[in-house]
């Protein structure tokens, strides 16, 4: 007979929605138990958000240590570098991160921790497989937090044994001289310009016409012009991929390059799949994703919670964060509570930054809005940077100068946009920034100016300088 266990919460997944959710369950003083079907460690950690900073970290020394002659140095030409170490460097930082993250979910769950394959039997009742057999666990809420893994589509199945993904590129021994990207989101962009800068010629392509996942079009094309110096960019177009001796053949509009080995970085796919959720009654969308509400992650109706990548709605590090916590939070209690969501932020740091921050370019009103925008070849840190194709743009109410949203591809753009981010969420104006301190010579000075063109285009506000308040009115 099949051992059947009972608990108040259990947790599907161990990443980073699991164990915020956990932290929540454990706090409400609920028996848990954690399901994982391993390897234990977020996949922020393993393939994701941590290894690709490693990478492009690596690919900006050595980019940087070979354009030292333009700072008058020699014997740059001398340079090498062995790419293989390089690599085995990579992992064993990967390893650290994922390791602190297994070693924080086995820390957390002790002997409540069970590594095994989850499939419902109903919305309460999870059978659990595992090298020991089969359990099931009886709960009375569950929690959903499988995390995701990268699209790998049929279409490429001629050419499969030639195409890695995220999951794989960084296990690779030897990298190749050439590699071919297929989309070029945030990821697929990162690990193309890291690669770019490590010397290995790079082919990216991508549906879309902008990189990044960019929407704002002058953005775009700023993004176009500034990377294309370094990725070979074949946007808005199909393309057709052929076997040869030594690789894979991309085709596209007139356009044909030979390289050793194809990325595919065409997104990721919720791990809900293989959890018997149709036929044990969860109301689904098209795409087999269980429906539920974003402010208190409930599953329709069901006693049942679904938080971070398992939901496919901001796939993020700490949205994940934050909906592990909400989702904690309610399944611990009789009554579910609504949460306010942050302000939605996104950060490609392919240096220049590619940032997101609130309200879309495509999403704004189309009356009543003013566009701030700032260049870097009008700020002084940025011309020292060697920064001056930067570009912030932000979005505002022409009404009150209410910040709504921005975007940017800027250097120390993941600064600027958590600030933009915070004053956002806060409810923040134009006049309202300026009248707090701005340093010189500093990037922020870009915002400075993109709010003072906002400013500029809004009706007068008071006849005093902008920025400043006489003492009598403090």
């Amino acid at each position: 007979m099949t051992n059947e266990i009972k608990t108040d919460v259990a947790i599907i997944g161990a990443g980073s929605a699991g164990l915020y959710a956990l932290r929540e369950v454990r706090r409400a003083g609920r028996d848990f138990l954690l399901i994982d079907r391993g390897p234990l460690g977020t996949t922020c950690a393993r393939v994701g958000c941590m290894p690709s900073k490693v990478a492009l970290h690596a690919g900006a020394k050595w980019a940087t240590s070979k354009a030292m002659a333009g700072i008058g140095a020699s014997g740059v030409e001398a340079l090498s570098i062995d790419l293989a170490a390089t690599w085995a460097r990579l992992r064993e930082q990967r390893d650290f991160f994922a390791g602190s993250g297994a070693s924080k979910a086995r820390a957390a769950a002790g002997d409540k921790l069970i590594e095994g394959t989850a499939r419902f039997l109903d919305p309460t009742l999870i059978e659990v497989s595992s090298p020991a057999g089969l359990q099931r666990v009886r709960a009375r809420t569950v929690i959903i937090a499988t995390g995701s893994r990268p699209v790998m589509p049929g279409w490429l199945d001629d050419v499969r044994d030639r195409v890695i993904t995220t999951d794989a590129l960084f296990e690779l021994d030897t990298l190749p001289r050439s590699i071919g990207i297929l989309g070029l989101g945030a990821i697929g962009l990162e690990m193309g310009l890291a690669l770019s800068r490590l010397g290995i010629r790079v082919v990216g392509a991508d549906l879309a016409p902008n990189v990044g996942g960019i929407v704002d079009p002058v953005l775009g094309q700023r993004a176009r012009e500034r990377f294309g110096q370094e990725v070979e960019l074949w946007l808005g177009t199909q393309t057709r991929l052929e076997r040869s001796a030594s690789g894979i053949v991309m085709h596209a509009d007139g356009r044909k390059a030979e390289v050793e080995l194809l990325l595919a970085a065409l997104g990721r796919r919720p791990n809900v799949d293989s959890l018997g959720l149709e036929a044990a009654g969860f109301p689904l969308d098209e795409r087999g994703t269980p429906r539920f509400d974003p402010t208190t992650m409930q599953v329709g109706e069901l006693p049942v919670f679904i938080a971070g990548d398992a939901n496919a709605d901001r796939p993020l590090m700490h949205e994940a964060a934050d909906e592990g916590a909400i989702a904690g939070y309610n399944a611990a209690r009789e009554t579910y509570t609504r949460f306010w969501r942050k302000v939605p932020l996104g950060i490609a740091f392919s240096d220049p930054d590619i940032a997101a921050v609130g309200m879309r370019f495509d999403a704004l009103p189309t009356e009543g809005v003013v566009v701030g925008t700032a260049s870097g070849d009008k700020n002084g840190r940025a011309r020292i940077l060697g920064a001056t194709d930067s570009l912030l743009r932000v979005y505002a109410d022409a009404t009150d100068g209410r910040l709504l949203g921005a975007a940017m591809v800027a250097t120390g753009g993941e600064h600027l946009a958590h600030l933009l981010a915070w004053a956002i969420q806060r409810g923040e104006t134009a006049h309202d920034l300026l009248a707090l301190p701005f340093y010189h010579p500093v990037v922020e000075e870009m915002l400075q100016a993109a709010l003072q063109d906002i400013v500029a285009q809004l009706p007068p506000r008071n006849p005093y300088p902008i920025g400043l308040a006489p003492v009598e009115h403090l």
